[in-house]
Parts: structure tokens; sequence; C-alpha cells
């Protein structure tokens, strides 16, 4: 009979429909099984339902076939006919099932192979067995297909049969202590010791934007050490029982989990096991492929450039099968159901009788990247490298040595005053980071698959092939001796997924969002926020005590009075590190005893023109800008009030520092209120859009500082001026606006004292 007719009236359960695998496999029923019935269980998502992610999916590239031959109106309305949908998720409730299910095709679960202990076995065994027990409680008795992986065999070497893998782990023990380790993870994250570690760092990043800041990436990194913690704990005891990683080890308990479960049941069990799957041979279309899977980031790595080398042998085979052959053997082993209590198993691969071994892979990609090399935007293109398979001990040598060396380059930068020559360092060293980051999750990741000497027997699959109906096996096919190498990776494999990264590299740059592109309510004002030192002009308020100091010293007195502001700026720079605010103070007190009206006056007559002097161009004009668009541009500074005299025209309110001044008006040393700095600003923000009705969303402001990053997050349009390198980075990461104002060349700071002094 032929496979059609094998299934005609058969009702499938299918999971994982939205997956690659699932994705390919629905097409295939729906093209080429017109009497097969589905269900799907589909997770639904904020603002889509999974009847309308079903929907969606039916006019996806994968369907383009299907609805030119049958048209999309009657594709479209195969929903609610032939495919009935189940909103549910692995791990989570179902409910609403069929009471007349024939096979479960169960293709969905988790396919990180690093996941976090506790949430791998929770969505590939834990969430399996909770789909198993809903379909056994509408009372149907189904042939149920498990999706596995070849790489349950383990760590091990040579040929792998099919069958029962030899393993005695108790997979309800080894469960019990993943979800122990979840709820562990997270207690020990709490113990004070840990909180300290994590309080300290965070200081380290944000403590120039204040106490919330700094509470935010505490708890940002406590649940990064978390994550980590759990990852870490799921590879080790992966690699202590014999596996590569958590994913290998929780495909390997769950299939001994189901097969109890299907034992109990009385229902027939088979387990198809995959090798690497990759994109399609013919269907639904030659090269087809969603999202990147295994290979992919190895192979795009290599043709940009990042990757010199890797950890295998030339000898390795590399056990690649497309897409469509792993469809082909779940349908037929769906038709083909075993005896109850003998499950059978299949392996999906292609090392067996169409071996890919690692130096012909090498060769392939190469000369496709060398003849169709991956461009860079405006750069030309990439080179690629040609492997001598060093060896994992002389890489991972390389790798180390070059992490260390990043780590004490990137100490160093944090130390140097921000400048446009550290910020290009910092995107050099940024750009080093990210590829050391990505060999190093690279060589963790894939270094036990790339190392595996692996043949995986497939004499059941080969049967299943064998087996169809000759016209069938050329739909339904699962022998990967058809694969032509050469063809599949030039031809097909390597443009299907590089042809997203040419499209992005062809297109011109994004434009930057312009000023005040949030929509503003008419009925709000809108707000322009200014910081003033290293924004509006390159000074500081040390920088503005000197100009005070030499501007009222006579010249002889000059060396005595840099020398005194030289002996304080050790101490200076570090209340700045801790607090903006204690730099402001720890200023402040060098003006007690300071006659205020004759400082205002001094600031008036001589400072005021070197203030002006050195503002940004670009500055202004940004000011004018905001000014004729109708908002209300202010100026926020942590500088003492004296010094913002000269650009109050500028702007329609200006918040500074004040100084406290005593009965004889002399400054007392000590400020009248706390300084607008760090969270303060923000909070002045939020009180003053409470009382104006200030659109702070439609808003913008712009600062060059870490301590700014409140002010900055206050409204919608940060835009960030001449950034440090801490502000640059994390810029970078909230794609946030980026520009750089130059000021203008000023006179000398000492012709400030006049000619005759």
């Amino acid at each position: 009979m032929r496979l059609a007719e094998r299934l005609a009236g058969a009702h499938v359960l299918l999971t994982g429909a939205t997956g690659f695998v699932g994705e390919a496999l629905l097409e295939r029923v729906l093209a080429d099984l017109p009497q097969t019935r589905l269900t799907l269980i589909v997770r639904g998502r904020p603002g889509e339902p999974a009847l309308a992610r079903v929907r969606s999916l039916l006019t996806k590239p994968a369907f383009a076939a299907l609805r030119a031959r049958d048209g999309a109106q009657a594709v479209d309305a195969l929903v609610g006919t032939r495919i009935q949908v189940v909103e549910g998720e692995l791990g989570g409730q179902v409910g609403g099932l069929p009471p007349d299910v024939d096979v479960v095709l169960h293709c969905a679960g988790e396919v990180s192979f690093d996941p976090p202990v506790d949430e791998g076995f929770r969505t590939n065994l834990t969430g399996t067995l909770a789909l198993l027990d809903a379909v056994r409680a509408t009372g149907s008795r189904p042939h149920v297909v498990h999706v596995s992986t070849a790489y349950v065999a383990g760590l091990r070497s040579g040929w792998v049969p099919e069958g029962r893998h030899p393993h005695t782990l108790d997979w309800r023990a080894e469960t019990r202590a993943a979800q122990a380790l979840g709820d562990g993870a997270d207690a020990a994250s709490r113990v004070p010791t840990v909180l300290a570690d994590l309080l300290a760092e965070a200081r380290r990043h944000r403590g120039a934007a204040g106490r919330q800041e700094v509470a935010v990436e505490a708890e940002r990194l406590r649940l990064r050490w978390v994550s980590k913690h759990l990852i870490e704990a799921g590879r080790q005891r992966a690699l202590s029982l014999g596996w590569a990683d958590c994913y290998a080890l929780t495909k390997a308990l769950t299939e001994r989990a189901v097969e109890d479960g299907c034992s109990e049941w009385g229902v027939p069990l088979s387990i198809v096991r995959p090798s690497i799957i990759e994109s399609a041979l013919r269907r639904p279309a030659p090269g087809w492929i969603e999202g990147f899977k295994m290979v992919e980031p190895v192979l795009l790595a290599y043709g940009q450039g990042l990757l010199p080398d890797i950890k295998g042998a030339p000898d390795t085979p590399v056990d690649i099968v497309p897409v469509d052959l792993v469809v082909g053997a779940l349908l037929a082993a769906a038709a083909s159901p075993p005896p109850i209590g003998e499950p059978a198993w299949f392996h999906v691969g292609s090392s067996a009788r169409n071996p890919l071994l690692f130096r012909d892979l090498h060769d392939y990609v190469r000369r496709y990247f060398t003849t169709h090399p991956l461009p860079r935007r405006g750069r030309g293109s990439h080179a690629v490298a040609a492997w001598d398979f060093a060896g994992e001990p002389r890489l991972e040598r390389r790798l180390r040595l070059a992490e260390r060396g990043h780590r004490a380059a990137d100490r160093a930068l944090e130390i140097l005053p921000p400048s446009s020559a550290v910020r290009g360092a910092a995107d050099r060293l940024d750009r080093v980071e990210r590829r050391l980051r990505g060999l190093r999750r690279l060589s963790d990741l894939y270094g036990a698959y790339t190392q595996a000497d692996l043949v995986f027997g497939d004499s059941g699959t080969l049967a299943l092939h064998q087996a169809l109906d000759p016209e069938d096996q050329a739909v339904f096919g699962c022998d990967a001796s058809v694969i032509d190498w050469e063809h599949y990776l030039l031809d097909l494999h390597c443009p299907a997924v590089t042809a997203l990264l040419r499209w992005s590299a062809a297109l011109p740059p994004a434009p930057r969002p312009a000023r005040g592109e949030p929509v503003a309510d008419p009925s709000r004002t809108v707000v322009a926020a200014f910081d003033m030192d290293g924004t509006l002009l390159p000074s500081t308020v040390v920088e503005a005590l000197l100009w005070v100091r030499l501007a009222d010293a006579p010249r002889g007195r000059w060396p005595r009075e840099m020398v005194r502001l030289a002996a304080d700026l050790p101490r200076l720079l570090a209340a700045e590190r801790h607090s903006r605010a204690s730099v402001v103070r720890a200023v402040t007190e060098r003006y007690a005893g300071a006659d205020v009206e004759a400082l205002t006056a001094l600031v008036d007559e001589r400072v005021a023109s070197e203030v002006l002097s050195r503002l940004s161009p670009a500055a202004v004009r940004a000011v004018r800008e905001h000014r004729a668009a109708g908002h209300r541009t202010v100026l926020i500074t942590g500088a003492l009030d004296l010094f913002t005299r000269p650009l109050a025209p500028l702007f329609d309110e200006v918040l500074a520092t004040r100084l406290d001044v005593a009965a004889d008006g002399r400054a007392t040393g000590r400020l009248a209120e706390p300084p607008a700095v760090g969270e303060a600003r923000a909070a002045w923000l939020a009180r003053r859009a409470a009382e104006e009705g200030w659109d702070l969303p439609a808003s913008a402001a712009y600062a060059d500082g870490l301590s700014d990053l409140p002010m900055l997050r206050a409204v919608g349009l940060p835009v960030v001026v001449n950034p440090d390198v801490a502000l640059a980075r994390l810029a970078r990461r909230e794609k946030w606006p980026v520009v750089h104002w130059a000021s203008t060349p000023s006179r000398s700071r000492f012709a400030l004292a006049g000619a005759g002094r």
C-alpha cells in the first residue's frame, strides 16, 4: 500500500509544528497525505493565540508550493477542517485533546545544548510525560512516535547500533535532583556572601549612576548567576555521566521514561533519532531552512573569518542529514507501528553509508566562501582561513591566552579618561571580545560533537525506506546515500544559510532616530534635558574650580594653585568613582570663605567668556532645534549655578548646584541643597512632569557619563554625547543614539588672568 493509504483516516497529534522539523512535517502531511487529520498542540504568545499562530504558519515559505498548487484560500480553510488547534505547551497544562488519536508525533522539545538543568528536564522529560498522560486520559491508544537525537549515544567512539542504549540511570531520581538544583540555585544566590560579591560587581559597573541603578544591576547579575550556575550544573552532570551536554542527557533519559510510560500504558512506541538536521534536499524546497541550527553558527563564523581552526580530526565524520529525510523517516515509522512492548529505534543520519568527513566539509565550505565571500558592509569581503586541525590542547591554549590579554586590556581602558581615541580602542576591543566570546561558546558547545568519532547504524531506517512503494521513496524516502555532498553544500545549504546575511549586508545603514521622534501627546509639553559638563562643553567641576583660582590669582601664584589642586586630584577621582555627588561636595569645600558676590562678578567678567568659547556648536544647534520645535529646554547640571549663567539664555529652565551662603555673604563650603546628579535628575524630571504635565516618553535627554544614566532612562529618546567607555557600551546594547560634539578650539585657560597680571 502507498503511505497515503496506510495513514488514510488516521488522526495524528503533532507537537512542535512551529519548529523546524514540525513545520516540514506539517507541510508534507497536508500536501501528500490528504486523508490524514491533524491536531496541533501550539503555545500561544502575547497578542497571538495558538490559532492565529497556525494561520500565520501556513503563509510561510515552507507552504508556498502547497498554496500555489491548491490555492491560498483552500490552504487557509484547512484550519478548522483537517487541522484542529489545541493551545498548550510542554511542561504546562494541555487540555481539550481529542479522544480518537491514532498517532502521536512528538517533535517539540528543548533544543538548546546548554539550557539551565531544571528547564532542560522540565521541557524534555517531565513535559513529554505530561503530554502522554494527557493523551492517555482521553482514552486514546495511539502509536507514539518520539523524536530523540542520535547523540543520546553519549561520549563514545565507533559504531552505534539502533536500539536501547545500556545505562542504568534512574530518570526519576535525576529529574528530582534537577528540580532541586533549580530551587537550590535561587536560594544560594541570596546567601549574604554571594549577594555581597554581586553588589560589589554592580557598584564597579554602575556605581556612578546611583544606588537604584546599582540595585537593578545587582539583581540582573543575581539572575545571571543563577542561570550560569544551572547551565554549568547541567553540563557537568552530563559530562560526569558520559554525555556531551544537558541536551543529550535529558534526551537519553526521556527515551527511557517514554519507554516505561508506553509499556505501562500498553501502546506501541517508535523512537526516531536524527543526527544533525540541516536544510532540505528537496522538500518543501531545495535548501529550505528556518533559523540557525547546529552547523550554521560554525559555518557563518568560518565565512566571516572568525574561526581560524576547530577542535576535530580531519577524518572525523560529521553526521548531517537534510530535514526532508527526517520527515520521511517519521512518517514511514508512524505508518509501521511495532508490537506493543517492543519499541523500535531508528537512526536517521549519514555516517553509516554516506559519510561526510571533516576534511571534506572544510574543503567544500572553504571553496564556497572563497568563490562567494561574505561581504563586510562598506569594507570589501571576509577572507577565510585554511584549517590545519591543530587539535584541542593547542587551540585551547591559544584561546585562553587571547582571553587573558583581552581582560588585561579591558581593565586598562576602564581607568583611562574618555576621549575619541579611548572610545575607538574600546570599540575595537569589544569586537575582539565578541569574537572571543563566540569562539569560546563554539568551543564549549560543539567541542564534544566535532570530536565525536561516531558512526550511527541505520539498518532499521533503511528497512523503512526499502519497504516504501517505489513512488513513495521519491517523496518520503529516508536513504542518506542519495545525498551528493558537493551539490548539497555548494549549491543548496551554503547559499541558503548565508542569504539573509548577504541581504542585510547590502542594506544601507539604518538611520538613527531623529530628535523628538517619539509620538507626543499634543496636550502635554515635550522636554529636552541637557547635561553641561562633558556634553555641552568639555569641562568638569574640578576644572571650573581651577578657572576661578587662576582668574583670581596673580600669575606668580598659578604654580602653587595647580600643585594644591593636583594634590587633591586622587581624592577627587576616587570620590567620583564612588559618587558624582561626592565630587561636587568635595570641590565645594574649596570655595569656603569666598565672597559669593565677588565670586559671581569674577565668573561673569573672566570665566564666562571661557565657558562660551568652549561651547560645542553642535550642542547649540541641538538646543535651538528643540526650542524651534516648541520643546521646553532644560539644563540639568551638578556644576555651580555661577557657571551656568552664560548659558541661561539658551534654556527655559536651569537646575544647578547652589552654594550655601552665610549671613556675611561668604560661602560656607557646603551646598544649599543636594546636588542635581545621578538619580536626583531623574527624580526632578519626574516631579516636574507630574506638576507641569511634561511628556517624558516623548522627551529627549543628552548626557555623556554613566552617572547620567537615570536621566537618560527617564525619557523616551536618550542621546549619548561623547560617552565614556562604560556608557558607550551600554548605549550600544540599548541601541541608543550616540553623537560626537566637538567644542570650539579655545584660547589657553591661562589667558584668563589677563595680560597684566
